[in-house]
């Protein structure tokens, strides 16, 4: 029987390239056809990235409004800054000039 595990193992691996090349020409074939004249997915980018600028614009407000929020209720300093943990604003430590 061990002797037949390694063919059987090659036509295994035969079956699934011949699977996967098939899966490869369908999907050239697809995109190919998907760049002709008047194909739906051009269109759909000018609505991602309308969404894109709407969220940006969103955001911008939000961050615009807790700058004002904060420097209405704290007597700290605060910029806008982006930030990997989603803060809007960070707080900020001002420099002192040393005494002389």
């Amino acid at each position: 029987m061990a002797a037949n595990a390694p063919a059987f193992q090659n036509k295994a691996r035969v079956a699934i390239l011949a699977e996967l090349d098939k899966e490869k020409k369908r999907l050239i074939q697809t995109s190919q056809s998907m760049n002709t004249p008047g194909a739906s997915i051009p269109l759909a980018r000018p609505m991602k990235e309308f969404r894109d600028n709407a969220e940006q614009q969103h955001f911008a407000a939000q961050q615009k409004a807790a700058l004002q929020h904060a420097h209405a209720h704290s007597t700290g300093f605060f910029i806008t800054q982006d930030s990997s943990f989603g803060n809007l604003i960070l707080p900020v430590i001002p420099r002192l000039e040393p005494h002389s």
